[in-house]
């Protein structure tokens, strides 16, 4: 055991976050009764905070429990003290421990020995942008549920108009709807709502919209549809207030070159875009997979500086893309990248996935690796290279260009030829390249 004066931190507090109470453990020397319980209320974080500085304290372990460290972490941060928030797995294989008072000594000595690692936080003005991103993509989740709900109404009507039409709530497929709720029954009139582009024939839609019209599955249909137009407002609202707050973290004015017609839905997504490319400072999107929605979504969940992160290996390995190094007696048991639920690192994985249909270096290095590896494995590897470049593009302000796929199977194939040479020359040997017929 160390002695107090080999403590890292010998004036830090541990705090054990609950529901409806936390426990707080100070340093033995500095009170005689070294532990105590809070309430959950704004005057008791507070008077929390002022037994935490009268003891001395300038550095407190908080345990992430929930959401419900978040008020006790802004409270005691605005007081001056320094938070580290840490992670309850590192804790949660130390026996001995069957009480709240047991855990929060326990986290106090700990952290007094340095034994612990601060999770990384994002600054005050990314967490606001990522709140309201956050609530935009529930919103999402919500309105496609509904979505399926309708077609699930029209099914059991058997009106199929999902065999004639991809989405049934795209141009053709809303305005079927609305008319079906505003009380028309006739699958003639219905038809000539068919947009000019649908590949379905119009006899095709009149078959499809042939069914039953039961009272309660039109009743069902409805709500359905109000429910969705619902949520549709509040994603508008979403959008706005996001336009908002990322015009006043515009840090720089980039040029993106002519923006589209206004009114149109490319004028919307270049104008979100732009917005992002001003805070960040670089345009994310220029790299390959990387669109509009993937950049938001990193942005909101890492914000623009990535000075926190030591080099890019701690950033890729911080998103849970590097392979493990469990090693034993000189074997290799596992290398396998751990379990995550980073959601900057399942935008990057399915933005790699979106390489497979893609002309440029980086679908090629993608197709590449699918021939050495399977699937998920190559997914993780092209991820883990989106992080890389994310990285060096928001630290370094440099721009991507993407070579093209030739330009990379050249190179590919340049290395190919080098590395055969180095081998039969350590055998020997000297490769000369054979004639190409006319």
């Amino acid at each position: 055991m160390r002695k107090r004066n080999e403590e890292v931190f010998p004036n830090a507090a541990g705090i054990d976050v609950g529901a409806s109470s936390h426990w707080v453990a100070v340093p033995p020397h500095v009170a005689e009764d070294s532990v105590r319980e809070f309430g959950t209320m704004t005057d008791d974080l507070n008077g929390m905070a002022d037994w935490l500085l009268a003891c001395g304290v300038d550095t407190v372990a908080l345990e992430s429990t929930g959401v419900y460290w978040i008020p006790v972490h802004e409270v005691l941060e605005q007081r001056g003290l320094k938070v580290w928030l840490v992670d309850a797995r590192q804790l949660k294989y130390v026996p001995g421990r069957k009480s709240d008072v047991q855990d929060c000594q326990w986290l106090q000595k700990l952290m007094s020995l340095g034994l612990l690692r601060a999770a990384w936080r994002p600054a005050g003005e990314v967490c606001v942008v990522r709140a309201i991103v956050r609530q935009r993509e529930v919103l999402l989740t919500e309105q496609a549920r509904w979505v399926q709900r309708m077609q699930k109404a029209l099914v059991q009507m058997n009106l199929q108009l999902t065999e004639v039409l991809s989405d049934i709530m795209g141009m053709t497929g809303e305005a079927i709807i609305r008319a079906i709720v505003a009380g028309e029954r006739d699958p003639q009139v219905l038809a000539r709502l068919r947009h000019r582009r649908v590949k379905a024939s119009s006899e095709d839609v009149v078959k499809a919209l042939t069914g039953n019209w039961r009272e309660e599955h039109l009743f069902v249909l409805g709500q359905a549809l109000a429910m969705y137009d619902d949520i549709a407002r509040r994603l508008t609202e979403c959008d706005a207030k996001l336009q908002t707050l990322l015009a006043e973290r515009g840090q720089t004015q980039l040029d993106l070159g002519q923006a589209p017609r206004s009114g149109s839905k490319l004028a919307t997504a270049f104008g979100l875009r732009q917005a992002l490319a001003n805070w960040a400072g670089v345009d994310l999107t220029r790299i390959n997979g990387l669109g509009v929605t993937v950049v938001m979504k990193l942005l909101s969940e890492i914000g623009p500086d990535l000075s926190r992160f030591a080099s890019v290996k701690h950033f890729c390995s911080w998103l849970g893309l590097c392979p493990g190094t469990k090693i034993s007696g000189g074997k290799v048991l596992a290398s396998s990248t751990k379990r995550s639920a980073n959601r900057a690192r399942h935008a990057l994985k399915m933005a790699a996935m979106t390489l497979s249909h893609s002309n440029s270096a980086l679908g090629a290095f993608y197709h590449r690796l699918c021939a050495r590896m399977d699937k998920p494995r190559a997914n993780t590897a092209v991820a883990h290279k989106l992080a890389r470049l994310v990285y060096f593009m928001l630290t370094r302000g440099e721009q991507f260009v993407d070579q093209g796929q030739q330009r990379y199977e050249e190179q590919q194939r340049q290395r190919s030829i080098a590395a055969l040479k180095r081998r039969a020359a350590a055998f020997g040997f000297q490769l000369q390249p054979t004639a190409v017929a006319a």
